[in-house]
């Protein structure tokens, strides 16, 4: 599997990810343990998690739960948790189930990182991840009424300066390895990037925000910033939750699927996107190729891409994933999903 630089860490990842974000609710803790050993056994090097998991639903009782299938796994497998590269993830302001919504600053990262320590029955995390900003996010499908004008620049950027002095702390224990965003803007993410460079404190590495053939924002200023700045990007929802399988085409709900626990997919399931489905399928279908493949495989070709995360509830699904790291989309395929994409734009 082809590797890729891991912003200017010096460390190189798999092309493709492994998410977990269903481990504990729609993936047991048996069926977790293998997706790792055939993901691993498969060239992939890099596993993503976050406190706040599993999804589908969030719920306070299941909070941190797949962090712990994560460390059963560790515990099990001591010898080879240097094959891989381990993220996680501080939740950000605002989520009740997790430290009553405090801010991310000083004071909770120490205590946190020793939280997923603890459940990920790790000495260390090789990238930690801010899930998303205190001051709130365009994305989530937020983008047409994300109000910055609401924010207290000063107070932003002092919180931005005590949180990077609490990583190097971090950093310095030999607990925390390297730094990323998640859901960060262009604003934001050059902010990080100066205070650390100008206090010589941690680097932003990636950036961990959703991106696919049907949501392209970050196409319109953080493609720029990540190709200057080596901040890699680490998508999340590459198959738009499962809209890019052609699952849910013509009203169809599968038994257990992500739409069947959320119906509207996040706010995804507008009246544009079924079309544009079938027009992504169309290609595929015209160039012999499967949806899957070709959505996963049209984000690696982005020039920002670090690393696309993927969810498999089951291990058939991973399975099939795997299969498209072989699949080399031609010129003729990229240009129909460049005409589809202007004949069907998405409004988020």
């Amino acid at each position: 599997m082809k590797m890729n630089p891991m912003g200017r860490t010096g460390v190189m990842v798999s092309e493709l990810c492994l998410g977990t974000m269903t481990f504990g609710t729609q993936t047991s803790e048996a069926e977790g343990h293998a997706q790792m050993d055939c993901a691993l056994g498969n060239g992939i090097n890099f596993v993503d998690t976050a406190e706040m998991y599993p999804v589908n639903p969030i719920a306070k009782e299941t909070t941190g739960k797949t962090e712990e299938i994560l460390g059963t796994w560790n515990a099990k497998n001591r010898s080879r948790r240097g094959d891989y590269i381990l993220a996680t993830k501080h939740s950000g302001e605002g989520l009740k189930d997790v430290r009553n919504g405090t801010a991310i600053s000083s004071k909770t990262i120490p205590e946190t990182i020793e939280g997923n320590l603890r459940r990920l029955q790790t000495d260390y995390i090789d990238l930690y991840q801010f899930h998303w900003p205190n001051r709130g996010s365009y994305m989530f499908r937020k983008n047409w009424n994300y109000n910055p004008a609401l924010q207290n620049k000063a107070n932003t950027l002092a919180n931005m300066e005590d949180c990077l002095a609490a990583l190097q702390k971090q950093v310095d224990k030999g607990n925390i390895r390297h730094f990323g965003l998640s859901n960060e803007s262009a604003w934001g993410t050059a902010q990080w990037l100066r205070l650390s460079e100008d206090r010589g404190l941690p680097r932003v590495a990636t950036i961990q925000n959703e991106y696919s053939l049907l949501c392209r924002l970050y196409d319109t200023d953080l493609a720029e910033l990540s190709v200057n700045e080596d901040v890699g990007l680490i998508t999340f929802s590459p198959l738009a939750t499962g809209l890019l399988t052609g699952k849910y085409q013509n009203s169809a709900i599968p038994e257990g699927s992500r739409k069947s626990l959320s119906p509207d997919l996040g706010g995804r399931t507008t009246d544009r996107v079924w079309p544009a489905v079938d027009a992504y399928m169309a290609i595929a279908a015209k160039h012999d190729v499967d949806i899957v493949h070709m959505s996963l495989a049209w984000c690696l070709t982005r020039p920002f891409m670090c690393s696309a995360i993927f969810g498999a509830t089951r291990h058939e699904q991973l399975e099939h994933i795997l299969k498209m790291t072989d699949v080399e989309l031609s010129n003729e395929c990229l240009d129909d999903i460049a005409k589809a994409h202007k004949a069907h734009p998405m409004p988020y």
